[in-house]
């Protein structure tokens, strides 16, 4: 049985799943709080369909910094990297 972690924590179970595989605590908490209130999108676009502008849009919402710099590859990888 999960263990309870806080009202934060809307799927114990899917969060403890996803620390045990590497997931930070916020990137955890935002995925298993978005399933649990069914607003996970399955439908969203893969990072290599996006153009490189909207993936610098994304990094820099979610604060990667050094993003100027970076190729597409490399804005892939911190993005899917990142929390």
């Amino acid at each position: 049985m999960a263990r309870d972690h806080g009202a934060q924590i809307k799927d114990d179970g899917l969060y403890e799943e996803l620390r045990k595989q590497g997931q930070s605590k916020e990137k955890a908490a935002r995925i298993a709080n978005a399933k649990a209130n069914d607003s996970l999108k399955h439908n969203a676009t893969h990072l290599e369909d996006r153009t490189k502008d909207d993936l610098m849009q994304e990094a820099r919402k979610i604060g990667i910094e050094g993003r100027s710099k970076m190729k597409k590859a490399d804005l892939i990888e911190a993005i899917r990297n990142h929390g």
